[in-house]
Protein backbone atom coordinates (compact mmCIF):
# COMPACT_ATOMS: atom_id res chain seq x y z
CA UNK A 1 0.00 0.00 0.00
CA UNK A 2 1.18 3.57 -0.62
CA UNK A 3 0.70 6.10 1.77
CA UNK A 4 -2.12 8.38 1.93
CA UNK A 5 -1.65 12.21 2.01
CA UNK A 6 -4.33 12.41 4.84
CA UNK A 7 -1.67 10.08 6.62
CA UNK A 8 1.33 12.14 5.81
CA UNK A 9 -0.64 15.22 6.95
CA UNK A 10 -1.03 13.62 10.56
CA UNK A 11 2.07 12.37 10.77
CA UNK A 12 3.23 16.20 10.46
CA UNK A 13 0.85 17.54 13.04
CA UNK A 14 2.39 14.81 15.73
CA UNK A 15 5.82 15.89 14.89
CA UNK A 16 5.30 19.76 14.81
CA UNK A 17 2.62 20.02 17.75
CA UNK A 18 4.52 17.43 19.85
CA UNK A 19 1.96 15.33 21.00
CA UNK A 20 -1.41 13.16 19.58
CA UNK A 21 -3.58 15.22 21.37
CA UNK A 22 -2.26 18.76 20.31
CA UNK A 23 -2.18 17.43 16.84
CA UNK A 24 -5.83 15.95 17.27
CA UNK A 25 -6.70 19.63 17.84
CA UNK A 26 -5.05 21.20 15.29
CA UNK A 27 -6.68 19.07 12.81
CA UNK A 28 -10.25 19.01 14.06
CA UNK A 29 -10.46 15.12 14.66
CA UNK A 30 -9.61 13.05 17.86
CA UNK A 31 -6.68 11.76 19.25
CA UNK A 32 -7.68 8.31 18.20
CA UNK A 33 -8.18 9.07 15.08
CA UNK A 34 -4.95 10.65 14.52
CA UNK A 35 -3.30 7.29 16.29
CA UNK A 36 -5.08 4.81 13.98
CA UNK A 37 -3.79 7.38 10.80
CA UNK A 38 -0.18 7.15 11.62
CA UNK A 39 -0.10 3.73 12.77
CA UNK A 40 -1.67 3.09 9.07
CA UNK A 41 1.40 5.10 7.78
CA UNK A 42 3.37 2.88 9.38
CA UNK A 43 1.70 -0.19 8.52
CA UNK A 44 1.56 0.58 4.62
CA UNK A 45 5.64 1.56 4.64
CA UNK A 46 6.70 -1.05 6.41
CA UNK A 47 8.47 0.51 9.74
CA UNK A 48 8.19 2.44 12.91
CA UNK A 49 8.16 6.53 11.72
CA UNK A 50 7.69 7.19 15.86
CA UNK A 51 8.72 6.10 19.44
CA UNK A 52 5.32 6.43 21.38
CA UNK A 53 6.09 7.22 25.15
CA UNK A 54 3.46 7.94 28.27
CA UNK A 55 5.22 11.46 28.19
CA UNK A 56 6.66 12.32 24.73
CA UNK A 57 6.50 11.17 21.49
CA UNK A 58 10.06 11.03 18.88
CA UNK A 59 10.40 10.65 15.29
CA UNK A 60 12.70 7.19 14.69
CA UNK A 61 15.35 6.95 12.87
CA UNK A 62 13.47 5.91 9.18
CA UNK A 63 10.85 8.70 10.67
CA UNK A 64 13.43 11.70 10.24
CA UNK A 65 13.74 10.73 6.08
CA UNK A 66 10.09 9.98 6.13
CA UNK A 67 9.06 13.57 7.53
CA UNK A 68 11.31 15.45 5.53
CA UNK A 69 9.71 13.86 2.15
CA UNK A 70 6.49 14.16 3.47
CA UNK A 71 7.17 17.82 3.60
CA UNK A 72 8.14 18.16 -0.21
CA UNK A 73 4.81 15.86 -0.85
CA UNK A 74 2.32 18.27 1.19
CA UNK A 75 4.00 21.29 -0.31
CA UNK A 76 3.45 19.76 -3.82
CA UNK A 77 -0.12 19.02 -2.57
CA UNK A 78 -0.61 22.56 -2.00
CA UNK A 79 1.01 23.65 -5.08
CA UNK A 80 -1.67 21.75 -7.07
CA UNK A 81 -4.42 23.06 -4.95
CA UNK A 82 -2.92 26.96 -5.56
CA UNK A 83 -3.05 26.11 -9.41
CA UNK A 84 -6.31 24.55 -9.25
CA UNK A 85 -7.56 27.94 -7.83
CA UNK A 86 -5.57 29.85 -9.90
CA UNK A 87 -7.30 28.07 -13.10
CA UNK A 88 -10.74 28.58 -11.39
CA UNK A 89 -10.42 32.47 -11.77
CA UNK A 90 -9.99 31.95 -15.63
CA UNK A 91 -11.40 30.26 -18.07
CA UNK A 92 -9.37 28.36 -21.12
CA UNK A 93 -11.06 28.25 -24.66
CA UNK A 94 -9.60 26.10 -27.12
CA UNK A 95 -9.85 26.56 -30.94
CA UNK A 96 -8.26 25.42 -33.65
CA UNK A 97 -8.17 27.80 -36.30
CA UNK A 98 -10.24 31.16 -35.32
CA UNK A 99 -12.04 31.24 -32.22
CA UNK A 100 -15.21 32.91 -32.50
CA UNK A 101 -14.44 34.87 -35.47
CA UNK A 102 -15.59 38.57 -35.63
CA UNK A 103 -17.62 37.79 -32.34
CA UNK A 104 -14.08 37.03 -30.38
CA UNK A 105 -13.40 40.27 -29.04
CA UNK A 106 -16.67 41.19 -28.15
CA UNK A 107 -17.16 37.66 -26.10
CA UNK A 108 -13.64 38.64 -24.40
CA UNK A 109 -14.63 42.04 -23.44
CA UNK A 110 -18.78 40.98 -22.13
CA UNK A 111 -16.99 38.44 -20.49
CA UNK A 112 -14.64 40.39 -18.50
CA UNK A 113 -17.46 43.14 -17.80
CA UNK A 114 -19.74 40.15 -16.01
CA UNK A 115 -16.89 38.20 -14.73
CA UNK A 116 -14.38 40.42 -12.93
CA UNK A 117 -11.16 38.84 -11.87
CA UNK A 118 -12.19 35.75 -14.09
CA UNK A 119 -10.21 35.96 -17.48
CA UNK A 120 -11.42 34.28 -21.06
CA UNK A 121 -8.37 32.95 -22.10
CA UNK A 122 -8.06 31.45 -26.17
CA UNK A 123 -5.66 28.90 -26.77
CA UNK A 124 -5.36 27.43 -30.14
CA UNK A 125 -4.47 24.18 -30.62
CA UNK A 126 -4.79 22.47 -34.39
CA UNK A 127 -5.87 18.94 -33.01
CA UNK A 128 -9.51 17.24 -33.50
CA UNK A 129 -10.87 18.54 -30.19
CA UNK A 130 -9.07 22.03 -29.90
CA UNK A 131 -6.40 20.92 -27.14
CA UNK A 132 -9.63 20.02 -25.12
CA UNK A 133 -9.11 16.16 -24.55
CA UNK A 134 -4.82 17.16 -24.34
CA UNK A 135 -5.77 19.38 -21.63
CA UNK A 136 -5.04 22.01 -22.90
CA UNK A 137 -8.32 23.64 -22.79
CA UNK A 138 -11.62 23.81 -20.22
CA UNK A 139 -13.91 24.34 -23.55
CA UNK A 140 -13.30 23.96 -27.07
CA UNK A 141 -14.86 26.02 -30.32
CA UNK A 142 -15.26 23.22 -32.91
CA UNK A 143 -16.66 23.18 -36.19
CA UNK A 144 -16.97 20.04 -37.04
CA UNK A 145 -19.13 17.21 -35.35
CA UNK A 146 -16.93 16.03 -31.82
CA UNK A 147 -16.13 12.36 -32.09
CA UNK A 148 -15.55 11.83 -28.75
CA UNK A 149 -18.24 10.08 -26.97
CA UNK A 150 -16.76 11.72 -23.64
CA UNK A 151 -17.47 15.24 -24.71
CA UNK A 152 -20.75 17.16 -24.96
CA UNK A 153 -21.84 19.94 -27.18
CA UNK A 154 -23.93 22.68 -27.28
CA UNK A 155 -24.65 24.66 -30.68
CA UNK A 156 -23.14 28.50 -30.81
CA UNK A 157 -24.26 29.17 -33.78
CA UNK A 158 -23.08 28.80 -38.00
CA UNK A 159 -21.00 30.84 -39.86
CA UNK A 160 -21.32 31.34 -43.51
CA UNK A 161 -18.51 29.50 -45.72
CA UNK A 162 -16.20 31.92 -47.61
CA UNK A 163 -13.77 31.24 -50.63
CA UNK A 164 -9.96 31.71 -50.20
CA UNK A 165 -7.81 32.67 -53.35
CA UNK A 166 -4.69 34.24 -54.25
CA UNK A 167 -5.57 38.29 -54.80
CA UNK A 168 -4.23 37.94 -58.13
CA UNK A 169 -6.99 35.16 -59.10
CA UNK A 170 -9.29 36.35 -61.81
CA UNK A 171 -12.14 34.89 -59.40
CA UNK A 172 -11.21 37.78 -56.77
CA UNK A 173 -12.28 40.15 -59.13
CA UNK A 174 -15.86 39.32 -58.01
CA UNK A 175 -17.37 40.14 -55.20
CA UNK A 176 -18.69 36.49 -54.48
CA UNK A 177 -19.35 32.94 -55.76
CA UNK A 178 -20.58 29.55 -56.37
CA UNK A 179 -19.08 26.38 -55.46
CA UNK A 180 -19.41 25.74 -58.84
CA UNK A 181 -16.44 28.44 -60.16
CA UNK A 182 -14.09 26.52 -58.02
CA UNK A 183 -14.97 23.14 -60.19
CA UNK A 184 -11.84 21.70 -61.60
CA UNK A 185 -9.59 23.61 -59.10
CA UNK A 186 -7.71 21.97 -56.06
CA UNK A 187 -8.40 23.17 -53.06
CA UNK A 188 -6.69 22.57 -49.78
CA UNK A 189 -8.50 21.33 -46.63
CA UNK A 190 -6.58 20.47 -43.15
CA UNK A 191 -7.86 17.12 -42.49
CA UNK A 192 -7.47 17.54 -38.36
CA UNK A 193 -9.65 19.95 -37.79
CA UNK A 194 -10.88 21.23 -41.63
CA UNK A 195 -14.47 21.75 -42.78
CA UNK A 196 -14.17 21.43 -46.83
CA UNK A 197 -14.93 17.75 -47.51
CA UNK A 198 -15.40 16.83 -51.62
CA UNK A 199 -19.17 16.57 -50.39
CA UNK A 200 -19.82 19.83 -50.69
CA UNK A 201 -19.49 19.59 -54.45
CA UNK A 202 -22.08 17.33 -56.86
CA UNK A 203 -20.22 16.16 -60.36
CA UNK A 204 -19.78 17.35 -62.51
CA UNK A 205 -18.57 20.66 -60.26
CA UNK A 206 -16.36 18.97 -57.88
CA UNK A 207 -12.62 20.06 -57.54
CA UNK A 208 -9.62 18.43 -59.09
CA UNK A 209 -8.47 17.36 -55.51
CA UNK A 210 -8.42 18.25 -51.92
CA UNK A 211 -5.23 18.56 -50.80
CA UNK A 212 -3.93 18.42 -46.95
CA UNK A 213 -2.08 20.73 -45.72
CA UNK A 214 -2.28 21.41 -41.34
CA UNK A 215 -2.47 24.35 -39.90
CA UNK A 216 -4.18 27.88 -41.19
CA UNK A 217 -0.05 29.25 -41.39
CA UNK A 218 0.94 27.06 -44.28
CA UNK A 219 -2.86 26.60 -45.68
CA UNK A 220 -2.51 30.67 -46.21
CA UNK A 221 0.35 30.69 -47.23
CA UNK A 222 0.32 28.46 -50.29
CA UNK A 223 -3.31 30.23 -51.09
CA UNK A 224 -1.06 33.47 -51.58
CA UNK A 225 1.45 31.92 -53.92
CA UNK A 226 -1.44 30.50 -56.19
CA UNK A 227 -0.74 27.00 -55.42
CA UNK A 228 -4.23 26.13 -54.22
CA UNK A 229 -7.95 28.12 -53.23
CA UNK A 230 -9.67 27.58 -49.75
CA UNK A 231 -13.04 26.93 -49.02
CA UNK A 232 -13.54 27.94 -45.22
CA UNK A 233 -15.66 29.54 -42.07
CA UNK A 234 -16.41 32.90 -41.84
CA UNK A 235 -14.25 32.98 -38.72
CA UNK A 236 -10.72 32.42 -40.81
CA UNK A 237 -11.54 35.44 -42.95
CA UNK A 238 -12.19 37.55 -40.17
CA UNK A 239 -9.11 36.78 -38.08
CA UNK A 240 -6.69 35.98 -40.42
CA UNK A 241 -6.37 38.40 -43.18
CA UNK A 242 -3.42 38.06 -45.18
CA UNK A 243 -1.88 40.02 -47.88
CA UNK A 244 -1.83 38.09 -51.55
CA UNK A 245 -4.89 36.31 -50.15
CA UNK A 246 -8.83 37.26 -50.76
CA UNK A 247 -11.79 35.95 -49.09
CA UNK A 248 -14.88 35.59 -51.06
CA UNK A 249 -18.69 34.24 -49.81
CA UNK A 250 -19.77 31.91 -51.30
CA UNK A 251 -23.61 32.13 -52.24
CA UNK A 252 -25.05 28.61 -52.36
CA UNK A 253 -22.69 26.84 -49.71
CA UNK A 254 -23.93 25.36 -46.38
CA UNK A 255 -23.17 27.03 -43.72
CA UNK A 256 -21.03 25.95 -40.90
CA UNK A 257 -22.29 24.75 -37.60
CA UNK A 258 -20.23 26.25 -34.57
CA UNK A 259 -20.04 24.36 -31.26
CA UNK A 260 -18.66 24.38 -27.85
CA UNK A 261 -17.65 21.03 -26.21
CA UNK A 262 -16.46 20.44 -22.78
CA UNK A 263 -16.01 16.86 -20.79
CA UNK A 264 -19.16 15.58 -19.80
CA UNK A 265 -18.45 14.71 -16.71
CA UNK A 266 -16.62 17.84 -15.59
CA UNK A 267 -18.07 20.85 -17.05
CA UNK A 268 -16.21 23.99 -15.78
CA UNK A 269 -17.58 26.77 -14.06
CA UNK A 270 -18.75 29.64 -16.23
CA UNK A 271 -19.81 27.58 -18.83
CA UNK A 272 -23.34 28.61 -18.61
CA UNK A 273 -22.22 32.13 -18.76
CA UNK A 274 -19.90 31.59 -22.09
CA UNK A 275 -22.89 29.87 -23.79
CA UNK A 276 -25.34 32.59 -22.84
CA UNK A 277 -23.09 35.22 -24.25
CA UNK A 278 -21.58 33.33 -27.51
CA UNK A 279 -25.31 32.29 -28.37
CA UNK A 280 -26.11 36.37 -27.96
CA UNK A 281 -23.45 37.17 -29.99
CA UNK A 282 -24.19 34.47 -32.73
CA UNK A 283 -28.02 35.42 -32.63
CA UNK A 284 -26.80 39.16 -33.46
CA UNK A 285 -25.28 38.03 -36.73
Amino acid sequence: MDPEVRQLRALLAVVDTGTFTAAADALSTTQASVSRTVAALERALGVRVLHRTTREVALTPAGHGVVAHARRVLEEVAAIRRAAERARGELRVGYAWAALGRHTTAVQRAWAAASPGAALVFVQSNTPTAGLTEGLADVAVLRRPAADPRLRTARLGEERRFAALAADDPLARRRSLLLADLAGRVLASDGTTGTTTASLWTAPHEPAAIRDIRGVDPWLTAIAAGQVAGVTAEATARQHPRPGVAYRPLRDAPPVPVDLAWWADAPPPGLPRLLELARGRYARG
